[in-house]
């Protein structure tokens, strides 16, 4: 059974619902590195690879454009269960 989703708020791009879907492309997963001592500065690791992988159906805002959220999708983090990347 799929939980019901709204926006409380709309960015300038209002808000919208994208179908579930799977599908393939390189992408990233990005992970908090700590630095240690004194400081214990924090940096980013990033990764990627590719795999057929889904996207359950999302509603959301926000304040870039949706051609921008389409053609920059691939260049994005995902998140998902390795042992079953196409199963949500």
């Amino acid at each position: 059974m799929t939980t019901p989703q709204s926006t409380e708020g709309e960015g300038r791009e209002p808000h919208h619902t994208h179908q579930a879907t799977t599908h393939s492309h390189d992408h990233y997963h990005v992970t908090h590195e700590h630095g240690g001592g004194i400081t214990g500065e924090w940096h980013h690791e990033t990764y990627w690879h590719t795999h057929p992988h889904n996207h359950n159906e999302l509603t959301h805002s926000h304040d870039y454009a949706r051609e921008e959220e389409e053609q920059e999708h691939s260049k994005r983090a995902h998140d998902h269960d390795h042992a079953h990347p196409a199963q949500s």
